[in-house]
């Protein structure tokens, strides 16, 4: 896996400050996307160990609140794989931290039988705790709203959803006061 960027003093993508990695390759190529650039899955510089280390770093001061995965697309099935270590290390070394993803992909299609569930995926969500769902919509685009950039998308407490066997909503979908 690629990524394009790590941002390390994030406050755009998820509750309070967060260290934020922007992995490569997407296959959604939503129109008017913050960063096409990252649709192309051999863009940036390749996901090391070091880079894991880099991160895990960047979260141990007690004002980081968490991991936002986003990017590109980090439930491609390319990305899954290598996603998993990095999030099991943080939920083992930062218990308390949150972790966000941001997928173009409805997080029914992460589910058993689901077009893009793989062998990682269930692993993968167990470690989330925010994601935020569904393809950037230009003409639903909607800056009220706060953590997502369209109406259509949701922002869905994962562990909940999981422990219920059905999407539940995270209180993060009202708009902006």
């Amino acid at each position: 896996m690629n990524y394009g960027n790590i941002k390390f003093c994030d406050i755009a993508n998820g509750e309070g400050v967060r260290t934020s990695l922007f992995v490569s390759g997407c296959t959604h190529h939503c129109k008017n996307c913050f960063n096409p650039e990252t649709w192309d899955f051999s863009y940036g510089k390749p996901f090391t160990e070091q880079t894991t280390e880099e991160i895990l770093k960047s979260l141990k001061p007690e004002h980081i609140n968490g991991l936002t995965l986003l990017g590109g697309e980090p439930m491609e099935i390319a990305n899954q794989k290598a996603l998993l270590p990095l999030t099991e290390k943080v939920k083992k070394l930062y218990p308390s931290k949150t972790i966000w993803c941001y997928t173009g992909y409805l997080f029914e299609d992460l589910l058993p039988g689901g077009k893009v569930n793989t062998p990682w995926t269930k692993s993968l969500l167990q470690n989330i705790d925010i994601i935020v769902d569904g393809e950037f919509v230009d003409k639903l685009k909607d800056i009220s709203l706060r953590f997502k950039g369209s109406s259509n998308q949701r922002i869905i407490d994962v562990k909940q959803s999981l422990a219920q066997n059905t999407v539940v909503l995270s209180p993060y979908n009202e708009k902006r006061k």
